[in-house]
């Protein structure tokens, strides 16, 4: 069981997931590891999230060609332990994170959100709030300051004249 803070990550945090971000795509991008899924693939590192006490990091990665993304992030995970040693070498921290991959699933999620927008579902929803904005008054205009009924008018509005 993962406890998930709700504080947002520090300065720190994010400069260090950043940079971690850059070193890991620089070394996969080479293509210098010895792993025959990996040596093969084209692997984007989208975002590195550091645990606060700097001591672990949950990478985040998308194989671009979609298909053998299991076996990438599995490859990833038997590696984990070198390419640690590779980042700790190009970046000066006290502490070097343990990192652990996962798959990206962002852009799944994303597709399925402009899915959902784009279904006729929405679209007769949003077609119809429309036409009830383009409509005019709506009920509550009424009770707005300024409205040509003064005695609806709240009691210190100018128009209601003492009343």
């Amino acid at each position: 069981m993962t406890r998930r803070s709700s504080k947002p990550p520090s300065q720190r945090q994010l400069r260090v997931g950043e940079e971690m971000r850059h070193v890991l795509a620089t070394f996969l991008g080479r293509g210098e590891l010895r792993d025959p899924v990996l040596k093969e693939a084209s692997i984007t590192v989208t975002e590195v999230r550091v645990s606060p006490d700097m001591k672990n990091a949950t990478v985040y990665v998308l194989p671009l060609t979609g298909s053998g993304s299991e076996e990438a992030i599995a490859a990833l995970r038997r590696a984990a332990s070198f390419l640690r040693g590779q980042v700790g070498r190009e970046m000066a921290l006290r502490y070097t994170p343990q990192l652990r991959f996962e798959l990206d699933r962002s852009f799944d999620e994303a597709a399925r959100i402009e899915a959902m927008l784009r279904s006729p579902r929405v679209q007769q929803d949003l077609a119809q709030s429309a036409d009830e904005d383009e409509g005019g008054d709506s009920p509550d205009d009424a009770s707005r300051p300024g409205n040509a009924n003064p005695d609806l008018n709240g009691p210190d509005d100018k128009n209601n004249n003492g009343r």
